[in-house]
């Protein structure tokens, strides 16, 4: 009886919890009435909602169990019982967790940049829809942004599932950012938006095996074109976010990769990440097909300059002497060789980028080094704009950002007025 008494008291501890974290909203993550323009919407506060309601379902279907069998089951079985509680308990807190971590961000002093970079991502997608309408299928959640410490930013792809959430799938995309790199002219950005789109474009297996088809064809060696299978997911999103900002992301992700030599010149067997040294070629290859050979012309100049490959080296041999023949095909097959998902079009068809839109940055990086937003500039462009006037040395980076941070942040302004109606909206 003392035994029984013990376990009834850790079942009752248990029904206490159960129901602490099966539901967010605005007002449980802080976000007060002068947060809301820039906190996400209310669909991603449901969506979270659905998430930690479905565990929350299951949790008490567990404990249900448990408080059925207490008394007549064998001791260590309801403890087996107990611990299977324990565990959607764990789902929920880490779900809760993730959800209270990247919203409560929005009603602190970094709310107005994370609203910026959700906007530059909004525009990536809709240049999509415009060029392609209804290639997506059905509306998609807007991906949001998030402040977390780590070198470089990273995204959660939606509906990928996650070992952090103990395999609950991610209900809409989330980009890290890191602390220091919160100010809109870092082209890695548009790398971490180009993962979402390949992924909600569904074409991630598609492109691998047309990268392994071309890859395998035109070198004959199979090790090498594992190699490339591996890069595929990364050189996609290289290349579509040259697509997204033009030449300066080119530069951007070159300016990201320039390391001391040790690192950029070493391979990493078994690494999705391309070998910086190689990486930056790629790059190079892209402009020169869309056209910008001087920029490429430029940028191989810069590279070979800090970089020259060492006898015996850090990177396979044959990794070096194949890539200027295998390059220009991995360009072509990514970028420019229609996609069954695409409906037969290719990557360039679906996110142009063209000579006018790069006249267009160039204008706005003008103006925005005279301290005046070109307001009609896309968001996605904007963040070229910004790199070029930061190059330029006429404004200095604290007003630049504060200045392309404003603008953006007021193009993602709910529709919503009060906090209250935000309230309403996420239990509707």
């Amino acid at each position: 009886m003392v035994t029984r008494q013990f376990l009834r008291v850790k079942i009752r501890g248990l029904a206490a919890r159960a129901k602490r974290l099966t539901r967010i909203d605005y007002a449980s993550v802080g976000i007060r009435p002068q947060d809301l323009p820039y906190a996400p919407s209310p669909a991603h506060f449901r969506a979270a909602n659905q998430r930690l309601s479905k565990i929350g379902r299951e949790i008490q279907q567990r404990l249900r169990q448990v408080q059925r069998r207490e008394t007549t089951a064998p001791e260590q079985q309801v403890l087996i019982d107990i611990g299977l509680v324990e565990r959607e308990l764990d789902r929920a807190r880490r779900a809760f967790g993730l959800f209270f971590e990247v919203f409560s961000q929005r009603g602190a002093t970094f709310a107005p940049g994370l609203a910026a970079h959700d906007a530059i991502a909004v525009d990536c997608y809709t240049i999509i829809r415009q060029a392609a309408p209804d290639l997506f299928r059905g509306p998609l959640l807007k991906p949001v942004s998030y402040m977390e410490h780590g070198f470089s930013p990273a995204t959660i792809r939606r509906g990928v599932v996650l070992n952090r959430l103990l395999g609950e799938p991610n209900p809409f995309p989330i980009i890290r950012i890191p602390w220091d790199r919160e100010s809109p002219w870092q082209a890695v950005f548009l790398h971490e938006v180009a993962h979402n789109i390949q992924a909600d474009l569904g074409i991630w297996q598609e492109n691998r095996q047309a990268v392994v088809r071309r890859a395998l064809r035109f070198s004959g060696n199979p090790g090498l074109t594992r190699i490339y299978a591996r890069w595929h997911k990364e050189i996609f999103a290289d290349l579509a976010a040259i697509l997204l900002g033009g030449p300066a992301a080119a530069w951007g992700m070159a300016i990201f990769l320039a390391n001391p030599a040790p690192r950029v010149l070493s391979f990493r067997p078994g690494s999705a990440h391309p070998t910086a040294f190689l990486r930056v070629f790629i790059l190079v290859e892209m402009l020169q097909r869309l056209g910008f050979g001087a920029d490429a012309s430029r940028l191989r100049r810069v590279w070979q300059g800090l970089y020259t490959p060492q006898a015996p080296g850090r990177i396979p041999p044959y990794l070096v002497t194949t890539a200027d023949a295998l390059i220009p095909q991995i360009v072509d097959e990514i970028v420019f060789q229609p996609r069954r998902n695409l409906a037969q079009r290719a990557l360039a068809d679906v996110i142009p980028f063209t000579r006018a839109d790069q006249r267009a940055i160039l204008a706005g990086s003008r103006s925005l080094a005279r301290g005046q937003v070109p307001t009609d500039l896309p968001p996605r462009f904007l963040v070229s704009a910004a790199s070029y006037a930061l190059a330029s040395g006429q404004i200095s980076s604290q007003e630049l950002s504060q200045q392309v941070i404003r603008h953006l942040a007021s193009l993602n302004v709910q529709p919503i007025a009060t906090l209250a109606a935000a309230q309403q909206a996420v239990a509707a």
